[in-house]
């Protein structure tokens, strides 16, 4: 595999509905699953969760 094959590139999108998204990279053998992290949305104003988006 190469290196962008098996580290992509994914957006993370708010959960709280604002359109709100933070780019990262993700192991695909670590966490073959759909991400979910906690961060903060700047527009909510608070901590939610943000989803992976395909």
């Amino acid at each position: 595999m190469t290196r962008n094959e098996l580290r992509p590139v994914i957006k993370l999108r708010s959960t709280a509905g604002t359109g709100h998204t933070y780019v990262t990279r993700k192991n695909r053998r670590s966490d073959p699953d759909r991400l979910v992290l906690r961060k903060y949305d700047p527009i909510a104003r608070r901590h939610v969760d943000f989803r992976e988006d395909r």
